[in-house]
């Protein structure tokens, strides 16, 4: 079943059935809440199966875009598209020796974040209860 007709399949989440604001919650997280929106950025450049697995590479060893495209199983052409995005983003950063071109993450945050979401789905996946 695609992502899509499970997303239609699911039931509406419950919602309030009256209007209340609590104004000091608002004021509170409006601030944190605004500075969100260059967020989806990033994460619409991992909405990629693709450059998820070369950000999960990543995130164990600097790599040279040959080992990047075995790993992956990818031509250098398309290797050398998702590299380009994720570098325009920032989460990549590359450098020259000789021949070859290594990448490595920015900041291992990323990877910790790809990690941690894998674990997480693999338990909803094993039917665990989730806190």
């Amino acid at each position: 079943m695609s992502s899509k007709s499970q997303a239609n399949s699911i039931e509406p989440a419950p919602v309030c059935q009256v209007d209340y604001i609590n104004e000091e919650n608002v004021n509170r997280l409006k601030p944190q809440v605004d500075r969100i929106e260059g967020v989806a950025a990033v994460f619409k450049a991992l909405a990629d199966d693709t450059r998820l697995k070369v950000i999960y590479a990543l995130s164990e060893a600097e790599l040279c875009v040959c080992e990047i495209t075995a790993l992956v199983g990818t031509s250098k052409a398309t290797a050398s598209y998702h590299l380009r995005l994720l570098h325009h983003m920032g989460l990549v950063k590359y450098r020259k020796s000789g021949k070859l071109v290594y990448y490595r993450l920015v900041n291992p945050f990323i990877g910790k974040i790809l990690r941690d979401t894998l674990m997480h789905t693999n338990k909803i996946l094993e039917g665990e209860e989730l806190e």
